[in-house]
């Protein structure tokens, strides 16, 4: 073996800053009140503080390569030279990239989509028949050598080949991305080579993709790459990375490469096939025992009787955690709101560090160095299993008593028929997804609450004010059917979790999504129940202001789980049908008020799906279920609206029909509508509302191409079933660009109604 085994790393680590301090630079360097140079001067410092940290931890293989400004994937597009041609003209690296990333006023941003199943978005790079790749090796090699100065045993991460073509896009008649795999190849063989010369020991090369069913052949993808790769004499050694699930034929063919590393899940995946592959002999086999996309403590005894099942079946052994904690909070210590119980079950990203070095000591020491942390583990784990929170037989009859009372509405040509006569809407009428911005005002309003400066009173005078101004200025638009805005949440989950109990909400557990965009989610601790009403005063009191239909807004049980860090102590089902059911009560008390709509959102039902496709059937069941669970409590003149964004939808597409909800609202803009297509494939009649813009761009459509994307939703559905609305929430928009962007929705809906 080539390169010098190691005993403790990690996978990749969290880049946003423990503060959010990345966020508001670049935020700042966007709207023009920093430059480049202080950027990159608090990059840096983030970067250094984060390796120095891991270091001095007790890893000895520290990951690098693992930060950036937006995305890995479009870092790697970046490295490969495939970036879109319509960013090429912008001369500066950096504004290049974040065109690419977000759009400007006349170039339209990169798809998004979820990176395989977290809550994380990426970018999908565009392949064309015209793209020529090209080796751009600087960033890696910068951060490298940062880490090389500071004594740093660094090891570079990058996405490997496989997976970045499999999640590529093709554009242009291109071709399955995949299918460049020639072109490809050396320019990686070239990465490593520079590398090694750049002083590089060992490189880690991911490969998720290889844990999934993205290609018909994932072990003779392995098997060609890692042969080709393996091969080269002139590079550091290689360390094949995969993660979220097994690797099954992919793990024999890739150890029978000259690879000298191969890391495997063994949190989502099981140990069972490594003694049977005789060619992990002669490999570093770095077995990810310690969860890096949930927060519950290690069961460290029973990770090291795992780890000492692999001693005899690899030439060593290291530990780490299942993937890069990126998905997970930095730490622990700023929860001072956490009780000691509470805390004594959870591990952040720090104390999941601190887990794969307690681990690694008690593999080269033996259990007796570290065993006080193991009999604390094992008390606190006894501690979880007996509190009285997390088990609440009240919760378990409830959900009984629901699922009698049946998940069925009426049918939907009824239905329709009943609302129709009720809410007297024009066709293509036009609505708003949700959230408007979380205006300064709003953001300086809920910090003054947390610092007791104004008391709950004044602070919810001050969100009813932004709501009257929301409904105002939905009026002034000519919405068809208006929405309060949600200036009282601060999140479209972490609201719901905080007045639900079985929940905790951390202060500052923040969580890369995307770009700039973080969120804390909540921690579901223990059997779900709704105490009281959450949303219906807002709700009232917004359409209590306006005599045009106001949509009471939330979050469906799917999303709250995907979108939370969820117990594992039961099935995702049990407790997906006890938040259905607190849901459920919700939507009946909205109905109560008078409200005619409820729109119950479920961005998050892809997300979840397994990344077999053997599993994904049952999945889907229960997730439809609990939807229908939530939802089926009203009566057929209460219309069901529920929200879809940002993923690749085919797979799941029969499951948004069965949703049955009454509106579907689903992310189209970046797409160009090829949703639409999959939705008439399978005989979809209800109502649907393809997103005609982008939210996620600062760029304010024009009249004309909302008119275009209107007209072709038109080609595909009939206009009695269409929806007018924007892609997504608009709380991330500036109050100016959403005025301007809905006016010129308004004109264009008006447009096409009159020639319809």
């Amino acid at each position: 073996m080539t390169g010098t085994p190691f005993t403790a790393t990690t996978l990749g680590s969290a880049r946003i800053g423990p503060k959010r301090q990345l966020k508001r630079a670049i935020e700042s360097y966007w709207a023009g009140r920093t430059d480049q140079t202080q950027l990159h001067a608090l990059a840096t410092d983030l970067r250094r503080d984060g390796l120095q940290k891991l270091h001095t931890a007790g890893l000895d293989s520290v990951p690098v390569n693992t930060f950036s400004f937006y995305d890995q994937m479009l870092d790697t597009a970046v490295l490969l030279g495939a970036l879109p041609p319509r960013v090429a003209g912008i001369a500066d690296d950096l504004d290049r990239y974040f065109a690419a990333a977000r759009g400007t006023g006349r170039i339209a941003p990169l798809e998004m989509t979820k990176w395989f199943d977290t809550n994380y978005h990426y970018l999908v790079p565009e392949i064309s028949a015209s793209t020529e790749f090209s080796l751009n090796p600087g960033k890696v090699l910068g951060e490298l050598d940062e880490a090389l100065s500071l004594g740093i045993p660094a090891r570079p991460v990058i996405i490997g080949p496989i997976t970045f073509l499999l999640l590529s896009k093709a554009v242009d008649d291109g071709g399955a991305p995949i299918g460049r795999l020639d072109e490809v190849i050396p320019l990686y063989r070239e990465l490593l080579s520079t590398l090694r010369s750049a002083g590089a020991e060992w490189v880690q090369i991911d490969e998720p993709a290889l844990v999934t069913d993205l290609h018909d052949d994932p072990a003779g993808l392995a098997s060609r790459v890692y042969g080709e790769l393996g091969s080269a004499t002139d590079r550091p050694a290689i360390l094949v990375a995969s993660y979220f699930g097994d690797l099954r034929d992919a793990l024999p063919a890739l150890a029978a490469t000259d690879v000298e590393g191969i890391a495997l899940d063994l949190v989502r995946g099981t140990a069972d096939a490594v003694a049977t592959v005789p060619t992990l002999t002669s490999k570093l086999l770095v077995a990810g025992v310690v969860n890096g996309r949930n927060i519950w403590r290690n069961d460290l005894s029973a990770s090291l009787a795992t780890l000492a099942t692999l001693l005899g079946s690899a030439a060593s052994v290291a530990v780490s955690t299942s993937c890069s904690t990126l998905h997970v909070p930095y730490s622990l210590d700023p929860e001072t709101e956490l009780d000691d119980t509470l805390r004594s079950w959870l591990a952040f990203g720090e104390e999941k560090v601190a887990e794969v070095v307690t681990l690694a000591t008690a593999l080269r020491d033996g259990r007796e160095s570290v065993s006080t942390t193991l009999d604390d583990c094992s008390q606190a784990l006894a501690a979880r299993r007996s509190d009285p929170r997390v088990h609440d037989d009240r919760v378990r009859e409830q959900v009984a008593e629901a699922l009698r009372a049946g998940i069925a509405r009426g049918p939907s040509a009824d239905r329709r028929t009943a609302q129709n006569e009720r809410l007297n809407l024009p066709e293509v009428p036009t609505t708003t997804i949700g959230s408007y911005p979380q205006t300064s005002a709003i953001r300086l309003a809920r910090a003054a609450l947390r610092k007791n400066e104004i008391g709950v009173a004044e602070y919810e005078q001050r969100m009813r004010d932004e709501v009257a101004s929301v409904i105002a200025l939905q009026e002034d638009l000519g919405l068809d059917v208006l929405v309060h805005g949600e200036p009282e949440r601060n999140d479209m989950v972490q609201y719901f979790a905080e007045q639900l109990d079985g929940f905790f909400a951390t202060e500052n557990g923040w969580v890369q999504s995307y770009g700039t965009r973080c969120v804390r989610p909540p921690i579901l601790y223990g059997d779900v129940r709704r105490p009281h009403a959450m949303t219906v005063a807002w709700i009232d009191y917004a359409q209590s202001l306006t005599d045009r239909p106001v949509k009471g807004m939330l979050t469906g049980p799917v999303t709250i789980l995907a979108w939370s860090f969820v117990r594992d102590d039961q099935p995702l089902a049990d407790s997906a049908n006890q938040i259905a059911v607190a849901i459920r009560a919700e939507t009946v008390d909205l109905e109560a008020a008078g409200i005619g709509i409820i729109q119950v959102d479920e961005p998050a039902l892809r997300e979840l799906l397994p990344l077999r496709s053997e599993d994904q059937a049952a999945y889907l069941t229960w997730a439809v279920d609990a939807f229908r669970l939530s939802t089926s409590g009203v009566r057929d003149s209460t219309q069901i609206h529920t929200h879809l964004c940002y993923s690749e939808f085919g797979t799941v597409i029969g499951a948004i029909s069965d949703l049955d909800a009454d509106v579907t609202s689903i992310e189209a803009a970046r797409s160009h509508m090829e949703v639409l297509d999959d939705l008439n494939a399978i005989g979809y009649a209800n109502g649907v509302g393809p997103g005609v813009y982008d939210i996620h761009s600062p760029r304010v459509p024009e009249v004309g191409e909302i008119v275009a994307s209107l007209k072709a939703a038109l080609d595909a559905v009939p206009a009695q079933r269409l929806w007018i609305n924007p892609d997504c929430g608009l709380k991330t928009r500036s109050t100016d660009e959403v005025e301007a962007s809905l006016r010129n929705l308004v004109t264009a809906a008006h447009m096409v109604r009159s020639e319809l």
